[in-house]
């Protein structure tokens, strides 16, 4: 048995507590407290407090108002902040439409949705405009120092490590020239020798991605839609590689090509022949989507407008023409030079361009209006034009390449901004994409010359990553699959495209006729009435048709005949008035 607690010590065991009883919850009958009803003095009871805190609160919260230091603040500047009106000018797409007033109500909400998402657009990518981190530079110099002295040691001595890095020469003299193409997102580089050498390289790693020498002679290269797949125009056909040097096409349809070009969002390859012929060949399929006969003779010279995708053809004649693979005959032909056309560049707006002929002259074009801007004559001309990302031009004159600043313009050419000398003749030359890089071909092999200020600074992840990884690269490749434009959309001013086509209600008529052949809107022919008594015989049924057959051609009659008449009546009045003004006071004395 326990032995007995003694009275004194308390209770080492644990007490339970005495549960309080809970009071019952009031019915819906049973009236509660309103707090609007209670008496001044009078303090709530818990339940209202519970109820009160659990009912849902509907009325809109009153601001407390404090007196003195600690009194709330209000935002100076409620709302979004604005976006300037000029960072908004630089993303503008186009005029807005102005409605016609027969305008259909479906039409007219579709495009005011157009509109509302395009204005949405502009305004987004202006205020992330303020997040792209890098900025442009340009070369500059001490004072009185002319900046095309500077020689290309002393920028890669003054520059950092990584920059530094990319000015480099490659001797490959037993093979040359070389021409040259940088990809669109500027991380690699083509190179293919006049005597057959072609090989690609990751520049920025130096890294050799294949190397090969097809054993003929190479007249052009152009890289495809991403880097795993390049064109060289060989001697007799176009072939296809892929990055490991292997071959995968030989399309024996283009033949004896001279220049490529190739267009990113058409999947077109344009090609320019020694027979006078250009062509297009869809990459995506692998077909020939156009043959052009230009009838111009060689076509060694040729550029694309990035900004509508039509295609300049230099011509031995003087004149530049311009392409489309939808029409067979040229939409705009211009007299640029009085002798052959060396070479021509189109910048990256689709505003000006370029063009460099026997002549000796430079000449500046706007295509907006196809008027000549300024011109400038150069000792030795220009062999290869190319415009950066910025709007430099470089010019290459036998072995010496000029850079020049503030083309594309009415400002008239002056000093070049840089010069570098080579050790071999230039025969092609090409900026890097996203770099201040200028790439040059020449006679002993290649030369990667640093400029300043060449290459936009910030560049669209989505459309041209340098850095993405093969997975990145086959998503974007499906994407620009799937969104690929059409080769009849390609046209001079791409701002038709969005247009309505405002037609005449005459030539919409004149379709509607013919597409059902009759006239919805026309008379429907006179059917005489049926009469008894031996009056609808055939021949009064015709007779009466004859009455009411040329009723409407009456009227017109009348009105032409009544105008004639007013005219007549007019040149009378007016000969009258001729004849008063010459008579003299001696004419009545005349018989």
């Amino acid at each position: 048995m326990a032995a007995p607690m003694p009275e004194g010590l308390p209770s080492t065991h644990v007490e339970k507590k005495n549960k309080k009883q809970k009071k019952p919850s009031k019915r819906y009958w049973e009236k509660t407290e309103n707090p609007d009803q209670r008496k001044p003095g009078e303090e709530q009871s818990k339940d209202a407090q519970k109820q009160n805190k659990a009912r849902p609160i509907n009325r809109p919260l009153k601001r407390k108002k404090f007196e003195g230091p600690e009194q709330e603040k209000l935002d100076p500047f409620p709302g979004v902040a604005p976006v300037p009106k000029e960072r908004l000018q630089k993303f503008k797409r186009g005029e807005k439409y102005k409605w016609h007033p027969d305008t259909l109500r479906k039409l007219k909400t579709a495009i005011k949705f157009s509109e509302t998402v395009s204005d949405l657009a502009q305004d987004q990518a202006a205020r992330f405009d303020l997040l792209l981190p890098e900025d442009a530079g340009f070369l500059e110099g001490d004072e009185d120092e002319d900046t095309c002295t500077i020689s290309q040691d002393d920028i890669a001595d003054a520059v950092d490590i990584t920059s530094g890095s990319k000015y480099f020469n490659l001797d490959l003299s037993q093979f040359g020239p070389y021409r040259l193409d940088y990809s669109k997102n500027g991380r690699h580089l083509l190179l293919g020798g006049k005597r057959g050498h072609v090989a690609c390289i990751d520049w920025h790693s130096k890294d050799l991605m294949c190397e090969v020498n097809v054993m003929e002679t190479v007249n052009d290269v152009k890289w495809l839609h991403t880097e795993a797949m390049f064109a060289v125009a060989q001697k007799r056909w176009l072939y296809i590689y892929d990055s490991k040097g292997v071959e995968l096409h030989c399309i024996k349809k283009f033949n004896d090509v001279l220049k490529m070009q190739f267009l990113p969002y058409h999947f077109l390859l344009a090609t320019a022949s020694a027979t006078g012929f250009l062509q297009y060949l869809d990459v995506s399929v692998g077909k020939e989507i156009a043959a052009i006969c230009t009838k111009m003779g060689r076509l060694d010279v040729m550029a694309q407008n990035p900004y509508n995708a039509v295609i300049h053809l230099g011509h031995p004649n003087g004149t530049v023409s311009l392409w489309s693979p939808k029409q067979k005959e040229p939409l705009v032909k211009l007299l640029c030079h009085r002798g052959a056309v060396r070479s021509l560049a189109v910048d990256k707006t689709g505003t000006y361009m370029v063009t460099s002929g026997l002549d000796r002259k430079l000449k500046v074009y706007d295509i907006r209006t196809f008027k000549h801007l300024h011109s400038c004559f150069l000792p030795a001309g220009a062999s290869c034009l190319s415009l950066s990302q910025r709007g430099l031009l470089s010019v290459a004159t036998g072995d010496v390449v000029q850079v020049y600043r503030d083309v594309c313009g009415s400002n008239p050419l002056t000093k070049p901004y840089m010069a570098h000398r080579l050790r071999g003749q230039v025969c092609g030359v090409a900026y890097c994409p996203f770099e201040d890089v200028l790439g040059i071909g020449h006679g002993q092999g290649f030369t990667s010359m640093i400029v300043p200020g060449a290459g936009e600074p910030n560049f669209d992840a989505l459309d041209a990553n340098p850095y993405r990884s093969a997975k990145q690269r086959q998503e974007w490749e499906v994407k620009a699959l799937l969104e690929k434009v059409q080769p009849d959309l390609i046209v001079l001013d791409p701002g038709e495209l969005g247009k309505i086509d405002k037609a005449t209600f005459e030539q919409r008529h004149k379709r509607k006729v013919e597409s059902l052949g009759f006239d919805p809107l026309g008379k429907e022919p006179f059917k005489p009435r049926a009469k008894k008594k031996g009056r609808s015989s055939a021949g009064a049924v015709e007779r009466r048709k004859k009455k009411v057959a040329y009723e409407d051609q009456r009227d017109v009659i009348r009105e032409s005949v009544q105008e004639k008449m007013e005219k007549q009546k007019e040149l009378e009045e007016k000969a009258k008035a001729m004849e008063l003004e010459k008579k003299t006071a001696l004419d009545r004395f005349r018989k």
